[in-house]
């Protein structure tokens, strides 16, 4: 491979890459509305692992965060877990992704009372499948609802992470974008 060359996110290891070498995520794969969402298995909170294919025929929402222990994602979390009736309401079920391992995810869950699964995404493959990693291949924060068809109805990557949708806003976006069936 060519210094100007970039090898696709996820593909092998090209000779010379290594620890310390930069690697761009591949912005080609972006799914947006009306894409199939790329599947997945991930070890998460519980013990348990958890796939996109376990919940076919249900509304999913993906919730991509940066980062365990963060005030931000903190208050996210807490939020979308206090607030699960909203998401019961719509038929939806709620899984929370971040790049920090299971042991980390079980300690923030216990500390902070939430009762939404984390999953681990150590080598962040899904967040790059779902295009959500950064310049710098950290996690953006970004929610995707997917449809009981496995189809991306709505799809959102915050660009400076500060913010997130609050709870109601999010069950109102699932409702609006699962109920046409678009």
């Amino acid at each position: 491979m060519s210094s100007g060359e970039r090898r696709p996110a996820g593909g092998p290891e090209a000779a010379g890459d290594g620890p310390g070498v930069l690697q761009l995520p591949d912005r080609t794969r972006r799914p947006t509305r009306g894409d199939p969402a790329p599947d997945f298995e991930l070890p998460g909170t519980g013990g348990r692992s958890y796939s996109l294919a376990q919940h076919r025929g249900e509304v999913v929402v993906l919730v991509f965060y940066p980062a365990d222990h963060s005030p931000v994602c903190t208050e996210q979390l807490r939020s979308y877990s206090e607030d699960l009736g909203l998401f019961d309401a719509v038929g939806a079920t709620v899984l929370c992704l971040s790049p920090q391992d299971v042991a980390t995810h079980e300690e923030f869950a216990r500390l902070h009372g939430l009762r939404v699964p984390l999953l681990a995404d150590v080598d962040k493959a899904v967040g790059r499948s779902y295009g959500v990693l950064g310049p710098l291949g950290f996690y953006r924060r970004s929610v995707f609802v997917v449809g009981a068809d496995g189809l991306v109805h709505f799809a959102r990557r915050s660009l400076t992470s500060l913010t997130y949708m609050p709870a109601d806003q999010l069950a109102r976006t699932v409702r609006e974008a699962t109920a046409t069936g678009r």
